[in-house]
């Protein structure tokens, strides 16, 4: 009984990356982000439900790889910022670019996203993973937070 006491789960953590560092995207600008972003995207739901995503990027602005946080619905999807922390840690990501649609296809960031991207930012700090930007995606257009001064 004693010894069922001291049994734990094992808990494994893997990132693999299958591209070389030579041959992976970099990022220098919200235009470049959302180029890569679009298409992250599928054509067929991206006027249907919200979608969060995150890129993750190395020193060097080097994307390491794009993960789904979330969907939704139309509305809006719920957002796990210990889910974000955990994906950055695991590939050693120095650099997060957060990313959602607006089913409506109106870029304009609601206060929920602003308040939401304070809230990211604010817990990456601690962790010394910079936001550089939140990008916002719709079918032919976008909205940068970093290029709109609020990051």
């Amino acid at each position: 009984m004693e010894n069922d006491l001291l049994q734990v789960c094992e808990v494994r953590l893997t990132y693999k990356s299958h591209i070389k560092a030579s041959q992976r995207y970099v990022v220098t600008s919200s235009e470049d982000a959302y180029k890569l972003l679009r298409g992250q995207y599928d054509d067929d739901t991206l006027e249907y439900k919200e979608y969060f995503k995150v890129v993750l990027l190395s020193t060097a602005s080097k994307v390491l790889g794009v993960v789904t946080i979330s969907e939704g619905g139309v509305i809006g999807t719920v957002v796990d910022v210990k889910q974000i922390l955990q994906a950055a840690i695991l590939a050693n990501a120095t650099g997060i670019l957060l990313s959602h649609n607006h089913p409506s296809m109106n870029a304009k960031p609601s206060e929920e996203d602003r308040r939401m991207t304070r809230k990211i930012e604010e817990a990456a700090k601690i962790m010394q993973i910079r936001v550089m930007d939140h990008i916002i995606v719709c079918d032919e257009s976008y909205y940068s937070f970093k290029d709109e001064g609020l990051l």
